[in-house]
């Protein structure tokens, strides 16, 4: 018994001289013309619609997609003058913008079919205001949710994902410009940082995969995509030349749906901080604002980076619990990593002075009743730059001064 137990002393001793401020983490992204990426363009085009028509919608949609095949599944509670033409005419638009006409899976000729159904009316009673047990307007759902923000990067999120979404929104630019010729919609891409003290100081690799059209060689592709890496990588930071690895394999022409199945909701590392920070486990696309998976996510990172801008940490993680058909939060957590300026008690008083955290708290904090989702399904639902519309409104740093004010 002796032995075991010296060894693993010993152990423990080696792991308390480690660094852990000097490491090596990897981020990774893929592009609006990945299988599951269409599934998300295409349930959250759903979702637009119905709020486009009554901002009271409710909307849980459900995608797949595979060869020549779209499927939709889930629950909707919204004008019945919305058809299923109507759904499947939005599904089509949203793959022909993606730019699938290929053989195999084309906006024009794939077989769509629509399947969705009304809302249960035991999940309404317990949302709507005034008919659960509440009597005020509780969450659609259990769960927690995590925001986080990170002075990593000027959009105030991890270099990891930040670079690797990047590289592919430049490439996908390109191609929908005409830029760069025989690239595909369906792409995957990786970035693999060296941190010193906690902060990023290069990549060491980058993976980048793209379908392409049969007569590109691979030097082809390689050359095609090269500048959309370097345009993105900070001075200093491209890894050496044989640590570039575009299209590994060799050859990537059968891609999309053809080549994989897809379906909404299994990207949400994708979605948020590539690993940075935690996950608690919901998908955004498909739902409207009452889901909190949703709702609370997208409140969490606006808490998170308003914190960060506004100076009182360099990291910070915030966690959000709610029940369903409860309107307060059950659980509201802060961590500023042993970065912040001020204990995150008081940052979570002055919080919850300034934003009502409950469903509809959020969404009229962030007016979050309206078509605005369909255009966070690809590359990132956080790091992006508010639209004049109120699009990415949880990006907004309009907490600064008040907080400022609150805890000086």
């Amino acid at each position: 018994m002796t032995q075991p137990l010296a060894k693993a002393q010993t152990m423990t001793d080696q792991n308390k001289n480690l660094d852990l401020k000097d490491y090596i983490f990897t981020s990774e992204s893929v592009s609006e013309g990945h299988p599951d990426k269409i599934c998300d363009r295409i349930s959250d085009a759903v979702c637009d619609l119905f709020l486009a028509a009554d901002p009271q919608s409710r909307v849980a949609c459900e995608t797949l997609v595979t060869t020549d095949k779209v499927v939709l599944a889930g629950e909707i509670r919204g004008p019945d003058n919305i058809t299923k033409d109507d759904i499947e005419a939005a599904a089509r638009r949203a793959i022909k913008d993606i730019g699938y006409e290929q053989e195999g899976f084309h906006w024009k000729t794939a077989d769509v079919e629509v399947l969705l159904h009304k809302q249960s009316v035991d999940i309404a009673q317990g949302v709507d205001a005034g008919t659960g047990l509440d009597k005020e307007e509780g969450a659609g759902d259990q769960g927690i949710m995590f925001g986080y923000a990170t002075r990593e990067t000027d959009a105030l999120m991890p270099a990891a994902i930040h670079y690797s979404h990047e590289i592919l929104r430049g490439l996908a630019e390109a191609r929908h410009s005409g830029a760069v010729k025989g690239i595909e919609p369906d792409a995957k891409s990786q970035v693999t940082l060296e941190f010193r003290n906690d902060k990023p100081v290069r990549a060491t690799s980058v993976v980048v995969s793209t379908q392409h059209t049969e007569d590109l060689s691979h030097d082809d592709v390689r050359a095609a995509v090269m500048p959309y890496i370097e345009r993105v990588l900070p001075e200093g930071f491209m890894p050496p030349e044989e640590e570039i690895y575009i299209n590994p394999t060799g050859r990537f022409v059968i891609g999309g749906p053809v080549g994989d199945a897809g379906l909404t909701g299994r990207k949400i590392i994708v979605d948020t901080y590539g690993g940075a920070a935690p996950h608690g486990g919901g998908a955004f696309s498909g739902k409207d604002p009452t889901k909190v998976d949703r709702s609370a996510a997208y409140a969490a990172r606006y808490l998170a980076k308003n914190i960060v801008a506004a100076g009182y940490a360099d990291g910070c993680t915030i966690q959000l619990a709610y029940a369903i058909g409860v309107s307060k939060p059950l659980g509201f957590y802060v961590n500023t990593h042993g970065t912040g300026t001020v204990p995150e008690a008081e940052l979570i008083k002055a919080l919850t002075q300034l934003v009502d955290l409950s469903p509809r708290g959020i969404r009229e904090h962030l007016n979050l009743h309206r078509p605005i989702y369909e255009r966070t399904a690809a590359y990132g639902h956080f790091g992006r730059t508010p639209d004049a519309d109120g699009g990415f409104s949880w990006e907004k740093t309009d907490l600064v001064e008040k907080l400022q004010q609150i805890i000086g």
